[in-house]
C-alpha cells in the first residue's frame, strides 16, 4: 500500500477576528508559505489496528489507543473512523510535520487536522470531500479553542480567501474574488498565546459588560463589510486605515499586548498602509498591508522591533 501524504496552508484573520465568536463577520486569507503536513503509510509488521504517531514538533510518538479520547490528533482519526463506519483502523504509521508556530494566530491546529484527516481519509480508500472535512475539522476546533468561530477550519480547508459568518441557522461561508492583489507582512512577536484563553476573557468582558462589548464587535462588523468591499473592488491601499481602525477596537477589547503594540508601531512608522494583530492576540502575530517597494524596509523594522520572524505573503485569488 502506497503512502498518502496531505499538506494544509496557515491562515491570518485580515478583519474580525473576536467579533466573529458573536455573529460579526471575518475576513480570513491562507498563508502558503507556512504548513502543516501529515504522511500516512501501512505498517504490514505491526498487529491490526496499531496506530503509531509520530508529531516531533511536539515531542509526541505514541499510539492512538494510548491517547486520551480529548486529545486533538486522536480524535481527528477516531472521527475520520468513524464517520467512514470502520471499526478499527489498519496498521500504520502517521508521521506529521509543520512549519506554522503554535499559538501564534496562524491557524497551526487546524492546518494539523485537516492536512491529517485528507491524508488518513485517503489511506482507508475514502477520501472525504471539502464539506466533511471541515466539519470534522470544527469539532476538533472545540477541543483547541473551546468556543471557536469556525473560520480558522474553513479558510484552511478550502485554501482560499473566505467570508465568514455565523449565524443561528448555519455559518456563511463565502468565497470571494480578489482582483487586486495585494501583500501582506506577518511579524511574530515570539510570545505563545493559546487562542482559547483570550476567547474566554473576552466573553467574561462580554458577559461583564455586554452592551459596551456589542458596541464593539458592531464596529468591527461594519469595518469587515467595508473591507470586503474594497477587496472586490480592487482598492487594497484603503485596507489601511480599516486595519488601523479594527486594531484600535481590539485594544479596546483588551486583547493587544506591548510586544503587538510595539510591532504595529514600528510597521507603520516604516511606511506600512495599516497594521493590527491577527488571531486571538496577546502574543502571536500582527499583520501589515505594504506595497512591494517597501515590503523588505517593513519587515526589517519589525525585526529591528523584535519580531522573531517575518514572513510576506501575497493575498489574492486561486
Amino acid at each position: 500500500m502506497p503512502a498518502f501524504t496531505s499538506a494544509a496552508p496557515g491562515k491570518i484573520i485580515l478583519f474580525g477576528e473576536h467579533a466573529v465568536v458573536y455573529g460579526r463577520p471575518a475576513i480570513a486569507v491562507p498563508v502558503a508559505g507556512v504548513r502543516a503536513r501529515a504522511m500516512i503509510s501501512a505498517d504490514p509488521r505491526a498487529a491490526e489496528g496499531r496506530v503509531r504517531i509520530q508529531a516531533p514538533d511536539i515531542n509526541l510518538e505514541a499510539d492512538l489507543d494510548k491517547l486520551p479520547g480529548s486529545h486533538p490528533l486522536a480524535a481527528a482519526l477516531r472521527a475520520v473512523l468513524s464517520d467512514l463506519g470502520l471499526p478499527r483502523s489498519p496498521a500504520c504509521h502517521i508521521r506529521i510535520k509543520s512549519t506554522i508556530p503554535v499559538a501564534s494566530g496562524l491557524g497551526s491546529g487546524a492546518a494539523v487536522t485537516v492536512a491529517l484527516i485528507r491524508a488518513y481519509s485517503a489511506f482507508l480508500g475514502k477520501p472525504l470531500p471539502d464539506e466533511k472535512v471541515n466539519a470534522l475539522a470544527f469539532e476538533i476546533e472545540k477541543l483547541h479553542h473551546g468556543t471557536p468561530s469556525g473560520i480558522d477550519n474553513t479558510v484552511i480547508t478550502y485554501a482560499m480567501p473566505v467570508y465568514f459568518q455565523r449565524k443561528p441557522t448555519g455559518p456563511i461561508i463565502e468565497t470571494f474574488n480578489v482582483p487586486q492583489p495585494f501583500q501582506i507582512v506577518i511579524g511574530d512577536t515570539g510570545v505563545r498565546s493559546p487562542t482559547a484563553v483570550s476567547v474566554r476573557d473576552v466573553n467574561k468582558g462580554w458577559q461583564a459588560e455586554t452592551e459596551y462589548f456589542e458596541r464593539l464587535f458592531d464596529q468591527i462588523g461594519s469595518i469587515t463589510e467595508d473591507a470586503r468591499k474594497m477587496i472586490e473592488a480592487g482598492q487594497p491601499s484603503r485596507l489601511g486605515a480599516l486595519m488601523d481602525e479594527n486594531q484600535a477596537l481590539l485594544v479596546q477589547m483588551g486583547v493587544s499586548s506591548p510586544p503587538l503594540d510595539r510591532l504595529i508601531q514600528a510597521a507603520r512608522f516604516a511606511g506600512a498602509f495599516g497594521a493590527k494583530l491577527s488571531g486571538g492576540g496577546r502574543g502571536g502575530n500582527m499583520i501589515a498591508l505594504v506595497n512591494g517597494n517597501i515590503a523588505e524596509v517593513v519587515r526589517q523594522a519589525l525585526k529591528d522591533a523584535g519580531a522573531v520572524r517575518t514572513l510576506l505573503t501575497p493575498v489574492k485569488s486561486c
